[in-house]
Parts: C-alpha cells; structure tokens; sequence
C-alpha cells in the first residue's frame, strides 16, 4: 500500500513538473508578457495576493471568502438535497423515473445560458449559487444513488431475511455503508462545483468574487499575472478539496477493515 502511494505521488509529481514545462516553453516561443506571463512573475503576484497585506491582500482574501462560502453553500445543499431524493429514488421507484428526464435536462442545459437567465431574476452575488446547484445536484444525486443500488444489491436480502425495518436500512445499514464511496468522489464534486462558482462570477460580475477580480484583471493588459495567479489558486484550492475528501476516504475504509 505504501509503495503505491508513494508511485502515485510521484506520477502526480512528474503531471505537475510537466504542466510547467509547457508553460515554460510556451512563455519562451511567445516572449510577449501581455499575452502569456512567465512562471516567475505569476508567482510574484500570488504572493503579493496571498501574503504581502495592504488593501490588495485585504480584496483578495474578501474576494476568497465570498467565492468559497458560495461554492461550500452550494455544495452543501447539493449534497443534503441529491442524497435526499436519492433515498427516495431508492424507496420509490416511481420518484425515480420522474427525476430521470429531469436530471437528464440539468446535465445538458449550457451553464452559461442559466447564468443569464438568472441573472434577470437574481442578483447577481445569488446567481452563481444557483447555478452551480443546478449542475452539482444531479451529480450527488446520481453518485449517491448508484452506491444505494450497490449496497442494496449486496445486502438487501439479508435485510429481508431479518425483517429490518426501512428507516434502521437506509440509516443504520445503506447511508453508513454508502458513505465511503461518495465521500470518494465529494472532492472531485466540490472542485467542479468551485468552478462553475467562479465561471458565474466572471458572467455576472459577483462583487465581491475571485471571478469579479479575473474579470477586473482581464480588462488590463498589465494585469494578466494577477489573473493567471488567481487561476492556480483556484486550482490549487480544489487540488486541496479532493486531496482531503481522498484522504478521509482512506480513513473510513481502514477503519472499517
């Protein structure tokens, strides 16, 4: 087990270390800082964001804690609702073949044409949430109903068999034993939705936002390194998100062995 998680940290090293070479070597076939800024100079503007205090740190962290309460707000309802109609779905056969072609239009409506939808009947800070609910519910819904189905392929006969009452099986045998797996696939969930936030922050101009700043930041040509460096710090920020989520999976199945 060691041995492979050292493998996959150092795979996951050299994906890293090679999505820098190709910057670099893209920043070097440019050699033009309005259109692609060098690793070094985006760097430099992350830590001023991060660490160098004043009222630009002070806009960054306010931008920061913003986006990530939309993002977590979202995520958490997402989850309270789809794990909600999931264990109704299982219950019911019949909620499950009325969610199934709703579901199915919330996968393939353009997130961007929600957004300005919404954006006539919201403000524009409560537009990016509710997108980002439109597109992470069907995703916890279809995650958490598929671990449903797998536990109760394994073990709905013994709870037949022992006459367990519906609410001790969904609460002390299905949502416990389903919870490992989706807790597996809840960072990847989490980040997807930390993305559409951003994205509809960027569209409707959520102040304050990390999507407000990129889109400030892309309005000036010398202002290009703030937005590449808010770009890895979201990506760093979900990297983090599903590290933790994978983490704790980890933690759950050695537990339970």
């Amino acid at each position: 087990m060691k041995f492979k998680f050292g493998k996959n940290f150092l795979f996951s090293l050299l994906a890293v270390a090679f999505m820098w070479l190709v910057w670099l070597v893209a920043y070097y076939c440019v050699k033009n800082d309005f259109v692609l800024p060098s690793i070094g100079t985006t760097f430099s503007e992350m830590g001023k964001l991060l660490f160098t205090g004043g009222e630009t740190t002070l806009s960054f962290w306010t931008a920061f804690a913003h986006t990530f309460l939309r993002a977590f707000g979202a995520f958490a309802f997402s989850f309270i609702a789809g794990t909600l109609l999931a264990v109704l779905s299982l219950l019911q056969s019949w909620v499950r073949a009325f969610l199934a072609p709703i579901v199915s239009v919330l996968r393939t409506v353009p997130t961007m044409a929600i957004i300005l939808i919404l954006l006539l009947w919201t403000t524009p800070a409560f537009a990016p949430v509710v997108v980002s609910v439109l597109v992470l519910l069907p995703a916890v819904y279809a995650a958490v109903l598929s671990a449903l189905d797998e536990v109760k392929e394994s073990y709905g006969e013994m709870a037949r068999v022992y006459r367990i009452s519906a609410g001790r099986k969904i609460f002390a045998m299905y949502l416990p034993l389903c919870a490992p797996p989706v807790l597996k696939q809840a960072g990847g969930i989490f980040s997807l939705g930390l993305k559409i936030t951003v994205s509809g922050e960027v569209l409707s101009a959520a102040y304050p936002g990390l999507g407000w700043l990129m889109q400030d930041a892309k309005l000036v040509p010398d202002m290009l390194p703030t937005l590449f460096a808010l770009t890895i710090i979201t990506v760093i920020l979900g990297f983090l998100s599903e590290g933790l989520c994978l983490l704790v999976y980890k933690c759950s199945v050695r537990w339970r062995a």
